[in-house]
């Protein structure tokens, strides 16, 4: 049996086009590789579309506590990339709500405008030293991780900190 090679997209349904197209362009940097009044079609890079938007003008507002897809998650290259992300979404009045260390990520969670949950990260571990930590007590002791202050971490990062300081998690909150 073969597993899949990548995640190729996510389609989401919206009764509110023109601000989430909107949003989820700005939030990714992205364009339109093909979009209408009932679809937009957004990349980033090389794929033909990331996000797939869907215009469905009468559809109900989701309760908060319905069954579903929690968040999903974009990775950044480099913490530089991460953190310059952090600081253009802020720049533009949308924050993130939760700024986490997982251990074997940093990250920031963002809504958009329909309320999907999205995370930003940056692997602050290679994928064998995050899956002996992910095996490891202090994971084990709390496998959300430990909230962080992003300011305070870019200007640590800013003033020369390291990379491996700025992300450690036995020191981070």
């Amino acid at each position: 049996m073969s597993s899949p090679v990548k995640l190729a997209h996510i389609v989401l349904k919206t009764s509110q086009f023109t601000e989430m197209v909107s949003w989820w362009k700005e939030f990714l940097e992205g364009e339109a590789r093909h979009e209408n009044d009932f679809i937009s079609f957004i990349s980033y890079d090389d794929e033909h579309h990331r996000i797939a938007i869907v215009n469905f003008p009468n559809l109900e507002e989701r309760a908060a506590n319905a069954r579903g897809l929690e968040h999903f998650a974009f990775t950044y290259d480099t913490l530089d990339d991460l953190f310059a992300q952090y600081e253009r979404m802020k720049a533009k009045g949308c924050a993130p709500y939760w700024m986490i260390n997982h251990g074997m990520t940093l990250s920031a969670y963002y809504r958009d405008p329909d309320g999907n949950q999205v995370e930003t990260q940056f692997d602050a571990m290679t994928m064998d030293e995050a899956d002996a930590f992910m095996a490891g007590p202090l994971f084990a002791a709390n496998p959300i991780g430990v909230n962080v202050d992003f300011d305070d971490l870019v200007s640590r990062y800013r003033k020369g900190e390291s990379v491996v300081s700025v992300t450690d998690y036995a020191t981070a909150g």
